[in-house]
């Protein structure tokens, strides 16, 4: 049965179509990369992350571009941040939530750089990998968190991770749907009480603490993902196994996608254990326009 949209409904999306039409005068006219990145499902983001007010979602986004115009994400590529993965601390899981959102899932307690940078270049190739692979109309991503073993010492710096949170936050709004943090021990609870500080309330409340053999976690955790899908990490029934080498091949696929969604002249870079993008079958690039971060 089709849902009928009552007059509030209607009324509420008409102003935000006036809001984005209005952010897009605001920003005036773009090219290339920027006006790939500036697809209305994005000016949404950012108008959503700043409650509708189109001079600070203006602001917000300006910064954006200016950040990726310097940094620019869209042309990490595997082979760059391959040895950060090696341990598998972060990775993009082979399926999806209930929701259809791509997920993310982060191992703290197998960190294996000291590299402030590296660790952060990481993490938005991933981000940007995982943007690409949104089915069309999901404009989120979930995270798993399974802090079994983590211990102090392999704990990110708080420098870094306060400029991780700027990044998500100011960079990639309304890109975290939920982030599920798996039996983190009581010594992560006082980092996390510092890290708090600096999250945007909305934010937070995305953050959810589960704990095995708890039912209410169970609960939750059931009613975002299969069981069958979830690894038993997280109180599912799969086997997670990370395979860097099966794994870096898959980002060389992608890398070939991310190519021809950005217009990039394709490159040739050195093999990430022994692949490169020409030994991998270009897939046919998937539109990303409404999900562009």
């Amino acid at each position: 049965m089709f849902k009928r949209r009552n007059a509030h409904q209607l009324e509420d999306d008409s102003h935000k179509d006036n809001k984005v039409s209005e952010l897009k005068a605001a920003i005036g006219p773009l090219s290339g990369h920027s006006l790939v990145f500036c697809s209305d499902a994005s000016l949404r983001r950012y108008l959503d992350a700043r409650n509708w007010n189109v001079e600070k979602a203006k602001k917000m986004i300006e910064e954006t571009l200016k950040w990726r115009s310097t940094y620019k994400p869209q042309e990490i590529r595997w082979n760059q941040v391959a040895h950060e993965g090696e341990t598998g601390k972060v990775s993009r899981a082979s399926f999806h939530d209930r929701q259809g959102r791509v997920v993310l899932i982060m191992r703290p307690a197998l960190q294996n750089s000291t590299s402030p940078e590296g660790n952060i270049r990481h993490l938005v190739y991933l981000l940007e990998n995982a943007i690409l692979n949104l089915p069309k109309g999901q404009e989120q991503m979930s995270w798993l968190i399974d802090f079994t073993g983590w211990s102090m010492a392999a704990n990110v710096p708080m420098k870094t991770t306060r400029e991780i949170v700027y990044i998500l936050q100011n960079h990639y709004p309304e890109r975290l749907g939920i982030a599920f943090l798996y039996n983190p021990p009581r010594l992560f609870q006082a980092v996390y009480r510092a890290v708090k500080y600096f999250l945007d309330p909305r934010t937070a409340q995305k953050v959810k603490f589960v704990y095995p053999k708890d039912k209410a976690s169970d609960e939750l955790m059931t009613s975002h993902f299969d069981v069958e899908n979830l690894p038993k990490e997280f109180g599912g029934k799969a086997t997670l196994e990370y395979d860097h080498e099966v794994f870096s091949r898959q980002m060389c696929e992608d890398d070939v996608k991310t190519e021809k969604y950005w217009g990039l002249e394709e490159k040739h870079y050195p093999k990430p254990n022994g692949f490169s993008p020409s030994d991998v079958v270009p897939e046919p690039a998937t539109s990303i326009a409404s999900a562009a971060s």
